[in-house]
């Protein structure tokens, strides 16, 4: 997979303005650079932290690199058009962005209540971004200069690219390139995408000619000649999930068919000296192979998925399994009488091009324009450093996968340890403790498969479920040396993993879970085994708890050896698709047993193209193939059914007790009611009670329950 260097190209001739101290967000600062315009002005849903941690920053940054005059407008005022006009007309395009959320998620909850803050927004304030930020934005820039090229991107925009069921409003609505009128949308991070584009746009291409590149999407009236077409109902795909094979492993008994000598069949004997003539069936006949770069898989019409719930589930599947950068074909999907035509994903980073996205000169901080403000993402991530990026999990109810990839990229031991001395020497209030080195997940750093041929051939959904599957390289000695050497740096007291640890692969290397235990806990690590029961597990491609249980027995022995009380953090999933009551009263049966009582807990929300909101919308299962006729997968859909399985997971909390008595009680299981150590919940109810947080018996102190950016992280992370 081999594409040209982003650091490659020739600068546009504005390099020579040299970079700003902050891309400017008014008229006064493009003076104080010289900028008599910009060439691109990014729209953004979220405040201005220039810190590679934020979307418009990163991309800001990078344009600038190349050579583009770049603005920022922040979380406009929508109302109208004047704000989108305050720095010019941009002389290449307008990017638009919701920010590094989806505006959905970010202004409710599971529940689609309005969320009271905005973690990404100055002292938190709410309501400083619209429903659907990006067709709001897209909108008022097509008011404010009708006749400048508009780009899409970020993760509400990529997660949005064909079809999909929306939450909020409970339908399939069209791709979002239709609603917001865009000339093109760039998917996943999109450095690649972008970085190519913009030149072309700069050396004088029409946007509507550009139609080529890798990671993006667009609209086009008819499939272009030589192009053949596969209509994806037609596709030969996989049906269930199914375990590794073995290979070594011998069984005893009856030997397997396909390996067996069958003597039933008489020998035939020819007369000495007779030659055999060997027919060759048509179908042993090699043909020549179909070119997939010019092959173009036509997904069911918008109309088609929005009317029958089994055809989104089977364009959901047909979406996932198009999503290696190795194979993939181009995909078609039809709104009317136009053509949404995606491109396949882009080709992932190398190291050198990873470093050079996060080797940028950022301010590492909010913009002086916020002057005081306390911005909630910010301080967040103010001491971390993001190591990696993407996610070979799979999880179905995770979009990151969707968004980055499943191919790991990661930056190289120097760039990272270079960040790590910026932190102390210019971030304000560095005490000493660096919160996290990590990404979508803690320890998937530099692993990747085997073979770079099996790697671009797979079209496996995860690489560790139902297991670790046995070409990925499961080292993780580039990281245990990483740990080591950042914490090694002058100035530097502590270094913390914030990021969620893949468990069941941390078991597979002892020696990097004893360097994470005794060096980089601090009392407490959070991992996310999302449920207990295994038919459930399987519909989140989640391990099932044996890989729990060994992991802890690991925390535990390390732990012990170096002296400290250290707490294992669950987390988990109410409502998933394929949760059932009993599901959930089996998990809160094992929280009870471990004496666990959390009170973070995550009520499933549906989010465009992952797999699980494919579930919750169809109720069919889309890691097997799906048909009328294929398995159902329950849903708890309704707002009591998920009040008791968030209810079940909080069984220590009094104001559950009622709510889960009634439960109990028309389940059969009033044996779970009562005041002795056996029991689930007591059968008296207090007159008045505070929630208490515990964990394995150890009670906390009770604090503001933090703030959602964590909560949504994981939810896309």
């Amino acid at each position: 997979m081999l594409a040209k260097p982003i650091n490659s190209y020739r600068p546009y001739w504005a390099k020579r303005f040299g970079a700003a101290p902050v891309l400017p967000m008014s008229r006064a600062e493009m003076d104080a650079l010289g900028w008599d315009s910009c060439d691109i002005i990014l729209i953004s849903g979220d405040a201005y932290i220039d810190h590679p941690s934020f979307g418009v920053a990163l991309v800001g940054r990078l344009l600038e690199a190349q050579g583009f005059r770049v603005g920022i407008i922040a979380q406009p005022d929508w109302q109208n058009a004047s704000a989108f006009k305050a720095l010019g007309k941009p002389n290449l395009y307008f990017g638009v962005t919701a920010g590094n959320m989806d505006s959905m998620v970010n202004r409710y909850t599971a529940d689609r209540k309005i969320r009271s803050d905005d973690a990404y927004t100055p002292d938190a304030a709410p309501n400083k971004r619209p429903d659907r930020a990006v067709l709001v934005y897209s909108q008022r820039c097509r008011e404010a200069y009708s006749d400048v090229p508009l780009v899409i991107g970020s993760i509400e925009a990529s997660l949005r690219r064909i079809a999909h069921y929306d939450y909020w409003s409970d339908k399939v609505r069209r791709s979002i390139l239709v609603d917001s009128k865009a000339d093109i949308l760039l998917y996943g991070n999109a450095e690649r995408a972008l970085v190519e584009f913009s030149h072309r746009l700069a050396k004088g291409e029409k946007v509507a000619d550009i139609q080529d590149i890798r990671g993006t999407a667009f609209l086009r009236k008819k499939i272009p000649e030589g192009w053949s077409e596969i209509e994806s109902t037609k596709l030969d795909r996989p049906g269930a999930v199914e375990k590794h094979l073995d290979p070594y492993e011998m069984k005893m008994g009856k030997a397997d068919a396909s390996c067996a000598t069958d003597e039933s069949k008489p020998k035939v004997v020819l007369p000495e000296g007779t030659k055999a003539i060997e027919i060759i069936p048509n179908a042993r006949l090699k043909a020549p192979k179909a070119d997939r770069t010019k092959q173009v898989v036509r997904l069911p019409d918008y109309e088609a998925v929005a009317q029958n719930p089994v055809l989104y589930a089977h364009a959901s599947r047909v979406l996932h399994l198009e999503a290696n950068p190795g194979n993939a074909r181009a995909l078609v999907q039809k709104h009317g009488d136009r053509e949404v035509w995606l491109n396949p994903p882009p080709i992932p980073l190398t190291t050198k091009e990873m470093d050079y996205v996060y080797d940028m000169p950022y301010a590492r901080k909010p913009h002086p324009a916020y002057k005081d403000a306390k911005i909630p993402a910010w301080e967040m991530i103010r001491f971390s450093v993001n190591i990696m990026r993407g996610c070979f999990g799979g999880c179905t109810f995770c979009s990151i996968t969707e968004h980055e990839g499943r191919i790991i990229q990661s930056r190289s031991e120097a760039s990272i340890l270079k960040e790590v001395e910026e932190i102390r020497d210019k971030v304000e209030g560095f005490t000493g403790v660096i919160s996290d080195l990590g990404g979508p997940t803690a320890n998937m750093y530099r692993i990747a498969c085997k073979s770079e041929e099996i790697e671009k051939s797979c079209r496996k959904m995860s690489c560790v479920y139902p297991g670790i599957c046995e070409n990925l390289n499961t080292d993780h000695s580039a990281l245990i040396q990483l740990y080591r050497k950042a914490r090694a740096i002058k100035g530097v007291k502590k270094i913390l993993i914030g990021s969620g640890v893949r468990y069941d692969l941390a078991v597979k290397s002892p020696e990097y879970v004893k360097e994470l235990v005794q060096h980089h806990v601090g009392g407490y690590l959070k991992i996310a085994p999302e449920h207990s029961e295994e038919n459930v597990l399987s519909k989140m491609m989640k391990p099932g708890m044996d890989a729990y249980d060994e992991f802890k027995a690991m925390f535990e022995k390390f732990s012990a050896e170096a002296g400290k009380k250290q707490y294992l953090i669950p987390y988990f999933i109410a409502a998933h698709p394929g949760t059932t009551d009993n599901d959930m009263l089996n998990l809160a049966l094992w929280l009870k047993k471990y004496d666990f009582k959390l009170d973070q807990v995550q009520t499933f929300t549906p989010t465009p193209m992952a797999m699980a909101t494919a579930m919750y919308h169809s109720g069919k299962n889309p890691l097997r193939k799906v048909t009328a006729d294929s398995e159902n997968v329950p849903i708890p859909k309704a707002g009591n059914v998920r009040k008791l399985h968030k209810a079940f997971i909080r069984y220590h909390d009094p104001n559950n007790w009622p709510m889960l008595r009634e439960a109990l009680k028309k389940m059969g299981r009033e044996d779970l009611i009562g005041n002795g150590k056996q029991h689930l919940i007591p059968a008296w109810q207090p007159l008045s009670s505070k929630p208490i947080t515990t964990v394995r018996g150890e009670q906390l102190e009770r604090t503001i329950r933090p703030r959602r950016v964590s909560e949504n992280k994981r939810k896309y992370s």
